[in-house]
């Protein structure tokens, strides 16, 4: 096996002139080193999914050619007989940068450009609107502003990124195996920019160690690797290490919003405006579905009846920006809950109160929220749920009342507590489709493949007792293989807290009709009428007379001799692809309370609550998990992790010693509370739970934290409040924040 170091920029915008790697190529070991100039007609850019009208779309290719745009962006790379040859070759090779300006402040005047033929750094303006926001706002009761900001983030997870790719001459296969949340898509472009036809491409991800939105594009290397093995002719490996991970790996989270709002003296909100700006990072990957997803997602749970968005996305000399856990979401609820944090305090009421007055009601389901959504494709209309019922459930786990009067009876002896409250709506289980194929062998040995991969979230438990249920089994009795494409031919992957929602459906469905299909067959192998066949796990048998059985493995072998007589098609197995007749709609409330140190700016979560609605629970225990897990890194990205840069585009975050990640002391308990509204898309009943977690953490805590700040006049508008960033807070005319020593 051959392996793989690569040379990346160290300059976030630079010309590449000559590149010498004749002393590389002299190195023990050395197979060989590839540049641009190499990759003949694989020289050409990923393709951007999805596309999108407003888009001006760039992306990667497999190695920069004349310009690099980010610091990490890969120019060459050297293959040798070692990790340890490959890399000491690696600083051998000798580059021409031309350093050129770099673009950290897109909309500043004079910026460079990101990419010459574009004339401008706009990757794409979006406006989305509903009713007259101007007249609104003119003649609103009461009308005010604010300026939000949302700092970058990265998913981090535990395994970081790495391929193997193998061509097989005598098969005239290339495998690939690779970390990835959406092989069959990883397929789709090596066969895109290769010039391979599908079934001469297997890619397989098997246990990834977490993606978190990290693993979720394609990037160069899931297409460079298999170039490589087929140039070359042998096994060739690559794994990222930290430094590369937090260099180039995709990011998120990136906005300014600028926002008005009017409203009356009774709380409620009647007309709002957003203008945000967007930092897409250098490429546009994933095209505008993160800024999209937080335009056509900013009223949350609340009814508005004139809202208008528009947003720019922007080019700027940093890692690309795509969906990491919550997809833009986070940033939405982020707005809308600091909006009516905001309603509450000029309006003297109670901030829970105030989100009463606002919420959808059950009677409105399924509700237009009269702003397009993020895939274009008609408007976001809410499919059900109970929003005042999750509030008021979160609301009375925390005894919110009690709390907040035990708060400010400690701020007056000198503890700086704060309670915050935020509700939220989440977008799960998200087409085009998935598919899933179910078989049983003549060993009665019953098999699920599925085209969503597992990244740790407990899929295959999940839908092995999804099978289990419509087979009438046991799940110890089902095997779960997802992540490759040989077992089955199209999926679209694990994202956007979809693998239950539509996986879990196409399992069901496939399931059914695999039973069915048994059921058939057990019929005539017994000689009797399918509605006297009762089944007892594996065995079918007559319903009058037990004894007369027939094992699932026999059937399976009957299955395989299955002519048109009988009815079936040949083989024990059944295929489904389920597509989602739209979009199922998760929500929940949280609320958090909170210590402030004022000594050192620290701020400590000491209670936490959960309600959540993501429609029939399939497995509590694992639902709970996926909560859990959200909720610790939304308190990531609330309070500690940030990545940063300088003003030449230097990460100033490039390890775990100046990137903060949550410590298990920073994860306070959690109490988590289910209602279970069943949504009509799907046969199950469900609705997403996989992101819900993270997405209004940061609303809540920035909540519990200017409640806390409140005698001082404190106003958040900037996450994450680092201890720094909580020590310049404005103090908004009132007593000084921090206090003098």
């Amino acid at each position: 096996m051959l392996h793989t170091a690569i040379v990346r920029s160290p300059h976030a915008h630079a010309r590449i002139g000559a590149i010498d790697a004749s002393r590389a190529l002299e190195a023990p070991g050395v197979a060989g080193v590839v540049t641009f100039a190499d990759l003949g007609e694989a020289a050409r850019p990923l393709p951007i999914v999805p596309p999108h009208a407003a888009l001006r779309g760039k992306n990667f290719h497999l190695l920069a050619g004349d310009r690099a745009r980010f610091v990490g962006e890969a120019v060459a790379v050297v293959v040798a007989d070692s990790r340890y040859a490959a890399e000491d070759a690696r600083a051998l090779i000798d580059v021409a940068w031309e350093p050129l300006p770099s673009v950290q402040e897109a909309t500043a005047p004079g910026a460079a450009r990101v990419h010459d033929d574009l004339g401008d750094n706009l990757a794409g303006r979006v406006r989305l609107s509903r009713g007259d926001v101007t007249a609104a706002l003119q003649s609103a009761p009461r009308r005010a502003s604010l300026t939000l900001h949302v700092g970058r983030a990265g998913g981090q997870p535990m395994e970081t990124r790495g391929l193997v790719a193998e061509y097989d001459t005598a098969a005239a296969l290339l495998t690939v195996w690779a970390s990835s949340q959406v092989p069959h898509q990883v397929r789709q472009f090596i066969c895109d920019v290769l010039g391979l036809e599908p079934h001469r491409v297997r890619v397989v991800a098997p246990d990834v160690g977490g993606g978190f939105g990290a693993k979720l594009i394609v990037y160069p290397e899931d297409v460079l690797i298999p170039f490589l093995a087929l140039r070359f002719g042998r096994p060739v490996r690559w794994l990222e290490d930290r430094l590369e991970h937090m260099l180039t790996a995709t990011q998120e989270r990136t906005q300014v919003h600028t926002v008005e709002v009017g409203f009356d003296d009774d709380g409620r909100l009647l007309a709002l405006r957003d203008r945000f700006v967007h930092d897409t990072g250098a490429y546009t990957p994933r095209g505008l579905v993160v800024p999209l997803l937080s335009a056509s997602m900013l009223a949350g749970p609340y009814r508005i009846p004139h809202i208008d968005v528009t947003f720019d996305s922007v080019y700027t000399h940093r890692v690309p920006v795509t969906p990491y856990r919550g997809a833009g979401q986070p940033q939405a609820v982020f707005v809308i809950e600091r909006v009516m944090d905001l309603i509450a305090r000029e309006t003297g009421q109670d901030r829970a109160a105030v989100r009463f007055t606002n919420l959808v009601q059950p009677a409105d389901m399924p509700y237009d929220v009269g702003l397009t959504n993020y895939r274009g494709a008609g408007n976001v209309v809410y499919d059900s749920g109970d929003y005042p019922a999750v509030l008021r459930r979160a609301l009375d786990m925390a005894d919110y009342d009690r709390l907040a009067k035990e708060c400010r009876g400690a701020r007056v002896d000198g503890r700086v507590q704060g309670v915050g409250v935020a509700c939220y709506v989440e977008l799960t289980g998200v087409g085009p489709f998935e598919g899933a194929t179910v078989r049983a062998d003549t060993a009665g040995r019953i098999t699920v493949f599925t085209g969503v991969p597992s990244q740790g979230q407990g899929l295959e438990t999940t839908l092995a007792q999804v099978a289990a249920d419509e087979l009438g089994v046991t799940p110890d009795e089902i095997t779960v293989i997802g992540g490759d494409t040989l077992g089955i031919g199209q999926g679209v992957g694990t994202f956007a807290s979809r693998a239950a929602v539509v996986g879990g459906t196409a399992v069901a469905l496939a399931s059914r009709e695999l039973r069915a299909k048994a059921t058939r067959l057990a019929a005539q192998a017994l000689g009797i009428a399918e509605d006297e066949v009762q089944q007892h796990g594996t065995l079918f048998a007559e319903r009058a007379n037990p004894e007369h059985r027939i094992e699932l493995g026999r059937l399976a072998a009957v299955a395989a001799m299955a002519t048109a007589s009988h009815g079936v098609a040949p083989g024990l197995e059944a295929t489904h692809f389920f597509q989602p007749p739209g979009i199922a709609y998760a929500s929940g409330a949280h609320v958090a309370l909170v210590e402030v140190d004022p000594d050192t700016m620290h701020v400590r979560l000491s209670g936490y609550w959960v309600s959540h609605d993501s429609g029939r629970l399939i497995n509590p225990t694992i639902v709970e998990g996926q909560i859990q897990g959200a909720v610790a890194l939304g308190i990531g990205s609330a309070l500690l992790e940030e990545v940063r840069y300088d003003s030449a585009g230097q990460a100033l975050s490039a390890s775990f010693m100046d990137y903060a990640l949550p410590r298990g002391d920073d994860i306070p308990p959690i109490e988590i509370d289910h209602l279970e509204t069943p949504s009509p898309l799907n046969p199950l009943g469900l609705k997403g739970v996989g992101e819900s977690g993270t997405l209004p953490v940061a609303a809540v805590v920035a909540s519990a934290v200017e409640d806390a700040l409140s005698a001082h006049g404190v106003r958040v508008a900037h996450v994450p409040l680092t201890p720094r960033r909580l020590q310049t807070l404005e103090s908004g005319g009132k007593a000084r924040w921090p206090p003098a020593s």
